[in-house]
């Protein structure tokens, strides 16, 4: 075999190395800079404006009624549930009473489906007055209260302290809980001529 055969059959081998090393290399390369290029966190257009909350709250002690809130915008359905429940701790503004005990605390929220769940501390059914109808306004408070500003929710699941089986000396909270409108109080038709005249006074504040 001449000089030159044997050039051209080493030239022949070589190419191939060559290409394989030049698609390893681009591959590497490529593998490098996908590496320290940073994700673009996505751009998350913040909610614009209020909404409007509607909080069931207790009169003549046996009757729920209806107070409606204006609250700041929120992220998510979690979120929004938590905010109105909070607000709902926060107790009325018109001439209503609380129907949750002092000290009562949210600790956990959650959302499965169509069914809310609400984790209430200890002191809910520790310092709630006795009696079925202050048992009755406490708890339908909450759930008419969920159920009413979120539609989806058809279902409320109340527990203490992460405790799912429990009852109260008339409620059994085991099981989730249906809403209850026929605990309103039914609303009075307004005279033509007290129509611009506010309905109830706001308490002065402190």
């Amino acid at each position: 075999m001449s000089p030159q055969q044997r050039k051209k059959i080493n030239i022949n081998l070589l190419i191939p190395f060559l290409v394989i090393a030049l698609v390893f290399g681009t591959m590497l390369w490529q593998k490098y800079r996908n590496s320290r290029d940073l994700p673009v966190a996505p751009q998350i257009e913040p909610l614009v404006g209020k909404r409007t909350a509607v909080l069931f709250f207790v009169t003549d002690g046996t009757r729920l009624v209806r107070e409606a809130r204006e609250l700041d915008p929120c992220g998510d359905a979690v979120a929004c549930l938590g905010d109105v429940l909070e607000e709902l701790l926060n107790g009325p503004v018109g001439e209503f009473d609380e129907p949750l005990p002092e000290g009562t605390v949210i600790n956990a929220v959650r959302i499965d489906g169509d069914l809310a769940s609400i984790d209430l501390n200890r002191a809910f059914a520790d310092t709630l007055p006795s009696g079925s109808s202050a048992e009755m306004m406490a708890v339908y408070s909450i759930v008419d209260t969920v159920t009413v500003n979120f539609p989806q929710i058809s279902k409320v699941k109340l527990n203490l302290e992460g405790e799912q089986s429990f009852q109260l000396k008339h409620l059994d909270l085991s099981e989730p809980l249906s809403p209850d409108y026929t605990l309103e109080l039914p609303q009075q038709p307004v005279p033509d001529a007290d129509v611009s005249q506010p309905s109830k006074k706001l308490k002065e504040k402190q």
